[in-house]
């Protein structure tokens, strides 16, 4: 069984990989190779579910962490948790779009929306990986 304890290092990992699919992805599509950037990109959205269910999991199974450390580092831990937070709500629907646009093949609409959400997408995986540090390995 997975306990409270571990769960943060699953989901910090999970986050990480989806964000080094999120930059394979990028890269993959900026040298014309589609299919292996649909591929990275599906994969994405397969590791950021899993770790949606972790996320989840762990805080319906976890007492509240509060953040032990003090000084100026609190605010800049509670600015990205924060920034984190509030994009990760966003990200959820421009990522569904954005994937239903593709898989629909409606690709022109598809790219109107891919960049917005990547960047979004890249930034709320950075940052809770970001966040994990701050309060696991500080």
């Amino acid at each position: 069984m997975l306990t409270p304890s571990l769960l943060p290092h699953i989901t910090a990992s999970l986050n990480a990989t989806a964000l080094a699919l999120l930059v394979s992805g990028l890269v993959l599509i900026r040298r014309g190779r589609k299919q292996a950037h649909r591929r990275a990109m599906l994969a994405a959205v397969a590791v950021s579910a899993v770790f949606l269910g972790f996320y989840l999991l762990y805080h319906f199974t976890a007492p509240v962490f509060v953040f032990p450390g003090s000084g100026p580092i609190r605010a800049v831990y509670y600015a990205l948790l924060i920034s984190h937070v509030v994009l990760s709500v966003v990200a959820l629907p421009l990522i569904a779009l954005t994937l239903h646009r593709a898989v629909g093949g409606r690709f022109a609409a598809h790219r109107l929306l891919a960049r917005p959400t990547l960047a979004v997408w890249m930034y709320v995986s950075a940052s809770g990986v970001a966040v994990y540090l701050l309060l696991y390995h500080r």
